[in-house]
């Protein structure tokens, strides 16, 4: 560990200003020396200075930057006239580095190809790139390491990738829709009973069948960064605390589907950037028929080595004009996207 970054319980901008004022009085000290010295020895001084200050500065810790993007495309972006070209002007807008993609479809190898990302999709190997019946999917402007296969391919599977030499494991998943309600605070169920109903149909048995995986890869972050996102097809424990109870008919529900990602130390990245949820709830699921307002889709990291320091929503309705950039661009989804920038330490 770089010695001038150590733990010391001082924020790294407060380490930072303190490091600039400690060279400024240096600076200052060597300043006054050098008008008490004979000026044969003044070179010789100055140019210590200088190999000094550069020794300090090239020892400072440079965050690496990098932004992910998680979007369910909708049948490959198909349901709308080109759409998956729509999908290309969309993320080109964006310019994320990691792309998590759900409900690929055939679509990801011309994407990727148009703009020039790695691609993998998440599938047997020697699957065609092309092939349509394949949910998930990973793009990457970084190389990639090894495959992350699971047993369940079509809702988890992974990548690693390495950026300037640090290996990253990448997730992509889809978690099954069902059960769900558009106002479940309006079911007339207490909150263990919304709990208990949480867990009837198929989002809950998909969860227990890849947490396994989840868990091992959650173990190995000390040394490996892992972030993890997709659509989970789930609303948040986090956006329906004591905070929110008012609008959710004086409610507080530990939701399973992502309490159970915190309880790994998994970290919701939109909400650890926009920590209130009535000013930033973070809409990526709306229908314009019914009071359907939600959040999600996710990007979850953990690593004490990565931290995320900028997160957005995105959202617009199928087929309408989405507005980015001062570009209006026919949105080919039904599902909004999320996009959080990381800072990882080398």
């Amino acid at each position: 560990m770089n010695i001038l970054h150590r733990n010391t319980g001082i924020e790294k901008p407060h380490q930072d200003m303190l490091l600039s004022i400690c060279l400024m009085m240096v600076h200052l000290k060597i300043l006054i020396i050098l008008t008490l010295i004979k000026p044969s020895m003044k070179n010789v001084l100055l140019i210590s200075f200088v190999m000094l200050f550069s020794f300090v500065a090239n020892t400072q810790e440079t965050p690496i930057v990098f932004k992910v993007m998680a979007w369910n495309i909708l049948h490959g972006a198909n349901d709308i006239e080109n759409g998956p070209e729509n999908a290309v002007k969309i993320i080109k807008e964006i310019n994320p580095d990691v792309i998590l993609m759900v409900e690929t479809y055939g679509s990801g190898k011309m994407i990727a190809n148009s703009l020039g990302y790695n691609f993998h999709l998440i599938a047997q190997e020697g699957t065609a790139l092309d092939d349509k019946s394949v949910n998930l999917s990973i793009f990457s402007k970084f190389p990639f390491e090894e495959r992350i296969d699971t047993k369940f391919p079509f809702y988890l599977g992974g990548r690693a990738i390495l950026i300037k030499g640090q290996k990253i494991n990448l997730f992509s998943n889809w978690f099954h829709y069902l059960p769900w309600n558009d106002e479940p605070e309006k079911m007339g169920k207490t909150v263990e009973e919304l709990l208990e109903w949480e867990r009837t149909e198929t989002k809950y048995k998909m969860i227990q069948k890849v947490l396994p995986t989840i868990k091992k890869y959650a173990l190995q972050t000390d040394s490996i960064p892992m972030i993890f996102g997709g659509d989970m097809n789930s609303i948040s424990h986090l956006d329906w605390g004591e905070d929110t109870k008012e609008i959710h008919e004086n409610l507080v529900v530990p939701w399973y589907s992502t309490k159970v990602l915190e309880e790994l130390q998994l970290i919701d990245s939109y909400r650890e950037v926009n920590t209130n949820p009535i000013t930033h709830p973070g809409i990526t699921w709306n229908s314009k028929a019914l009071k359907d307002e939600h959040r999600i889709d996710y990007i979850f990291y953990k690593s004490p080595k990565l931290k995320a320091i900028k997160s957005a929503s995105y959202m617009a309705f199928l087929n309408e004009p989405f507005s980015i950039n001062g570009k209006q661009i026919n949105y080919p989804s039904d599902h909004g996207f999320v996009v959080t920038t990381f800072e990882l330490k080398e």
